[in-house]
């Protein structure tokens, strides 16, 4: 059958959001729904999967959240149970956090300001335009497998380093128009409210994210290049919003792709060439004995929820990272 995969964040006080994770998780699993959302004071972030009756049921109880509502940011793609046999999620989670998103500056708030949504019918004027820059505000794992032709790539690791990447790189005197993107536009929302702050004048970002861009524009008339990296185990989809051709190296979790995994470098569970020198022979065992319970487990016909074999640091900046889950989109946990 086919599953429904929905991308959803809203920014909005939530003054008792402790109190949503456990009624929000038993709705989910409920109806069988998995995924990851993200709950803080500032408001909700995620993606989760189900059949459309599940999707639809739990998608109303979060616009029934006092401050929610039908302002809801939400993005539906659609993957089949034939190609990802679990789905792209493997279980349902609920998470309290201090931020949906982490841009680690003080007064980035979209609740105050923000910058101006374009939509996507209207962005390839925009960032084709000669006075406009178009920065990718994701990550060097996401942007390596695709972007807006002539974007400025930060190469940043982890969006918590965009702040000082704006501070070197951009002037408000010179760059008097700024565009930026991400996966599902959470990011966007942080950004252009931090560069507003800092004196930019003209901030732009382009509403509901890379995910909404192609969706509603035709191949034929698209100025995107490659595939989009999503927060699950699709990794990345095509212009169709369907699965891409990229796999996910278990070690880092980055992208790879056919040609990343005849390299020397790769090992199946253990490393790829982007993180073959990032961890002991020491990790790398354990990796492999991980790998061997993963492929035990498979056979069996189970999943296995075992213990990430990532090095604590690895699973910490991870955390980060879910920040932009709508993103997830989800566009994962977060967009």
């Amino acid at each position: 059958g086919t599953l429904v995969v929905a991308a959803l964040y809203k920014f909005a006080k939530l003054d008792e959001y402790e109190a949503l994770q456990k009624p929000l998780l038993a709705r989910c699993e409920a109806h069988n729904v998995k995924g990851i959302l993200l709950l803080a004071p500032e408001g909700i972030n995620g993606t989760i999967c189900g059949q459309r009756k599940g999707i639809d049921n739990v998608v109303s109880f979060i616009r029934g959240i006092k401050g929610i509502g039908q302002g809801l940011s939400y993005k539906e793609s659609f993957v089949s149970s034939n190609t990802l046999q679990q789905g792209p999620f493997y279980r349902m989670r609920v998470r309290l956090k201090k931020e949906i998103v982490t841009l680690g500056v003080e007064g980035a708030d979209p609740l105050k300001t923000v910058g101006t949504y374009v939509d996507p019918k209207d962005w390839n004027k925009l960032i084709s335009r000669e006075d406009v820059v178009c920065i990718d505000t994701r990550n060097t794992y996401e942007t390596q497998i695709g972007t807006f032709k002539g974007a400025v790539d930060p190469r940043t690791e982890s969006f918590r380093e965009f702040p000082n990447w704006v501070s070197s790189n951009l002037d408000p005197k010179k760059n008097k128009s700024v565009a930026m993107f991400c996966t599902g536009g959470i990011r966007c929302e942080k950004a252009t409210a931090h560069l507003l702050n800092q004196g930019f004048e003209n901030v732009y970002h382009l509403k509901g994210g890379i995910l909404n861009y192609l969706k509603e524009v035709p191949s034929s008339q698209s100025l995107w290049d490659g595939e989009c990296y999503v927060f699950d185990e699709r990794v990345s989809v095509n212009h169709n919003l369907q699965m891409g051709s990229f796999e996910k190296c278990r070690a880092c979790r980055r992208p790879i792709s056919e040609a990343d995994k005849k390299h020397d470098m790769f090992e199946e569970g253990v490393s790829c060439p982007q993180c073959y020198n990032q961890y002991s022979e020491e990790q790398k065992k354990r990796f492999r004995h991980r790998n061997k319970l993963v492929k035990m487990a498979k056979a069996r016909g189970d999943t296995h929820l075992g213990s990430d074999a990532r090095p604590k640091k690895m699973r910490k900046l991870r955390e980060q990272e879910l920040g932009k889950l709508a993103d997830l989109t989800p566009d994962m946990a977060i967009a």
